[in-house]
Parts: C-alpha cells; sequence; structure tokens
C-alpha cells in the first residue's frame, strides 16, 4: 500500500509531465509481488530528445522544491532517448516516441494496472480522508485526559489560595482581638482600683 506522500509525489510528476507537453501520460500501478520496491511507474514520452531533457528537469525541480525529494539516480539523460527517473516508491521513465514502441514496458508489465491521474487522485483524497478518521478519536481522548489532570491541578491551587487567605483573615481577627484586650485590660484594672476604693 503505497502512502500519503508517495500518491502526492506522483502526481506532482504528472502534473510537471503535462505542463512541459508529454505525450501518452500513463501510470502503472506495480503488482507489489513482481515490483520489489517500487509502487509505480510513471512513463510518457516527449516528441525530441531536448523535450524529455525538459520533462525530467521539471520533474526534478519541482519534487525538490515542494517535497525536497531527490531522485536516488537519475539515467539516460545524457543521451535522452530513455530517461529513468527512480524516486524509489515510483519510478519515471521518459522516452522518446521509438524508443517507448520498441521498448514497450506497458506491455512487459502484464500484472500492472493502468491508473489514471483523476484515480489517483480519488485514491489520495480516500487515503487522506481514512487517515484524519483514524487520526480523530486518538486524539480527542489524549485532549480530554490533558485537560482532566490540568483541572485537577488548578481546583488545588485556588483550595490552598482560599485556605491561606482563611488563615490570614484568622490571623488579622486574633490580632485584632488582643490589640483589643491589651486595651481594655488597663481600662479593667483601673475600674478594679476605684471599686476597692470606693470600699
Amino acid at each position: 500500500m503505497a502512502s500519503i506522500e508517495s500518491y502526492q509525489l506522483v502526481l506532482a510528476a504528472a502534473a510537471a509531465c503535462e505542463d512541459k507537453k508529454a505525450e501518452d501520460i500513463r501510470i502503472l500501478a506495480l503488482d507489489p509481488a513482481e515490483s520489489g520496491l517500487s509502487d509505480y511507474f510513471l512513463i510518457c514520452n516527449g516528441t525530441n530528445d531536448r523535450q524529455n531533457v525538459a520533462i525530467t528537469d521539471e520533474i526534478e525541480i519541482r519534487l525538490k522544491r515542494e517535497f525536497g525529494v531527490y531522485p536516488n539516480s537519475v539515467e539516460g539523460r545524457r543521451q535522452g532517448e530513455w530517461i529513468l527517473m527512480d524516486y524509489v516508491d515510483f519510478i519515471v521513465h521518459v522516452f522518446s516516441p521509438e524508443k517507448r514502441a520498441f521498448y514497450g514496458l506497458e506491455r512487459l508489465r502484464k500484472s500492472a494496472t493502468t491508473i489514471t491521474v483523476a484515480e489517483l487522485n480519488a485514491e489520495l483524497k480516500a487515503l487522506i480522508t481514512a487517515s484524519r478518521e483514524k487520526a480523530a478519536p486518538a486524539k480527542k481522548p489524549a485532549k480530554s485526559s490533558a485537560k482532566k489532570p490540568a483541572a485537577k491541578k488548578l481546583a488545588a491551587k485556588k483550595a490552598v489560595a482560599k485556605k491561606a487567605v482563611a488563615k490570614k483573615a484568622v490571623a488579622k481577627k486574633a490580632v485584632a482581638k488582643k490589640a483589643v484586650a491589651k486595651k481594655a485590660a488597663p481600662a479593667k484594672k483601673s475600674a478594679k482600683k476605684t471599686a476597692k476604693k470606693s470600699l
């Protein structure tokens, strides 16, 4: 099963081929049992060797700029009749019309299925929505569980703060009572003395 990035790379390479007026663009989905490492072949042809080089240059520039991906190897660029670009997940073959007819890669890969750009786009959208649906339930519990400890910590801090405020208020009241008691004590003593004298 190809990854989302593989689909995006193949589609970007196909778009680069279209921009450089490549002819008969085909995407072959290779049989995993026979293909080894690659998932796709992107096959097209230009009208001459110079156009073939321009097509491969455009593919390389676009994938480097948009995805930061470079081909593992490029072969045949100097001759320009059959240029092969190996991107591991997919391989680009840019032929001259004569070489494409002679080698007939589509005939050699009988187990491969031909996919249009529209079909590949549809597969990419389906894969993206499926990955989002898988990720959505996994994220929700993580968020709620992350919020609960934070809420508990906040509640605990508030409770500690309330207790501290209450202790301060009690301490202030106690200090005020002592101050009132000290002021009242000399007045009581003088009242007692005057009462004794009168007796």
